[in-house]
């Protein structure tokens, strides 16, 4: 399974929901954007420390995915065909959309948009 931005923000500040899903899952990856993206989340977060200690202590449970030449070609995939169909999505969504074709596995998440994406199964917590 993979954790977008919000399931991992949901997660490191305690979500129950989210905890449980994952619980249940062989595997659970992080996208490197996602990871990027909870960066700079943080970065101006009173509770910065922390959320870096958190990242720091625990990011070796998750696989990292990043992209690579592979992905490029599901990601065009996804923002071409959804630009067709009037369903554009943020780039940094199909990036994520692209990792979960490339690696067969589902999404955690409350966006909705995922589930305009062929080939994507979305989760929800």
């Amino acid at each position: 399974m993979i954790v977008d931005t919000n399931a991992l923000s949901a997660f490191v500040d305690g979500a129950e929901s989210v905890g449980k899903v994952l619980r249940r899952q062989s595997r659970a990856a992080i996208p490197v954007i996602v990871l990027g993206e909870f960066r700079y989340g943080i970065s101006t977060s009173r509770h910065r420390s922390a959320y870096e200690a958190w990242i720091d202590s625990h990011l070796g449970l998750f696989d990292v995915l990043d992209v690579t030449a592979e992905t490029t070609m599901a990601y065009a995939a996804v923002r071409s065909g959804l630009k067709r169909a009037g369903r554009p999505i943020a780039a940094n969504d199909a990036w994520i959309a692209a990792l979960a074709i490339q690696h067969r596995l589902p999404v955690l998440s409350r966006d909705t948009h995922f589930d305009s994406v062929p080939g994507v199964t979305r989760m929800h917590w």
